[in-house]
């Protein structure tokens, strides 16, 4: 049986499911971001306390006006039109996107006043409090967490085909699990085939000597984690 307990309106309730909250989006981030994913700790902290957010709003209006429950569609609009907004702080540079903890914090934000404007004041100094102390502390702990990951993402500028080859080649045989191989061709003369790999290393492996391993080899030109 479930227990219904943490569904109370109480204080106590309230606090322990934004601890949990940003628990859980702690937990996610740093699973997606020690394997080199988009989206880490502090984009699942925010977007997941938001979204906690969202739920204690509604429960909150239940609990002022239980006859009234269309007051929730207004919070619902909202909640899915300040998604555009956010959209436009994300930039895609290169291999690498850029601005989606500035995103979610703006969908955040857009809850955070959803809540003030209904007077539900406690929730929300509760809540930004628990989101800044994640959102500050959690690289503290991701650097912590990524020091003994095993995944890679190299940028990779290769001369030709066979370099490619040989860099696919020198990764099986090192037994490493490739997660992804991204290959883009030069679009003029003169310029370098651009490889985008995430892979995991072998126990007993050492980064940084795998890393100039590579860069040893016939044909690469550059190489850069990402």
């Amino acid at each position: 049986m479930f227990t219904t307990k943490l569904s109370e309106w109480t204080w106590s309730s309230v606090l322990i499911r934004i601890i949990i909250s940003l628990v859980i989006g702690m937990i996610i981030g740093i699973d997606r971001g020690a394997k080199r994913r988009g989206g880490g700790a502090r984009t699942t902290i925010t977007v997941c306390l938001g979204a906690t957010m969202v739920m204690l709003i509604e429960q909150y209006l239940e609990q002022l006006y239980p006859e009234r429950l269309d007051i929730s569609r207004i919070a619902a609009q909202v909640v899915s039109g300040v998604g555009f907004l956010g959209a436009g702080s994300i930039l895609v540079s290169g291999h690498q996107i850029k601005g989606l903890t500035s995103a979610a914090s703006i969908w955040t934000c857009a809850c955070v006043g959803l809540a003030i404007g209904i007077g539900f004041i406690d929730g929300t100094i509760l809540l930004t409090a628990f989101w800044l102390i994640g959102v500050h502390l959690t690289p503290y702990i991701e650097e912590k967490v990524y020091k003994y990951s095993r995944y890679m993402t190299l940028y990779i500028e290769v001369e030709d085909g066979k370099a490619i080859t040989l860099v696919s080649r020198h990764l099986k045989n090192e037994n490493c699990f490739i997660d992804t191989f991204q290959v883009d061709k030069p679009k003029a003369k003169g310029q370098h085939f651009q490889i985008v790999t995430t892979f995991k290393l072998p126990k007993g492996k050492n980064r940084e000597d795998y890393q100039h391993s590579i860069r040893e080899l016939k044909g690469v030109a550059s190489m850069n984690e990402i």
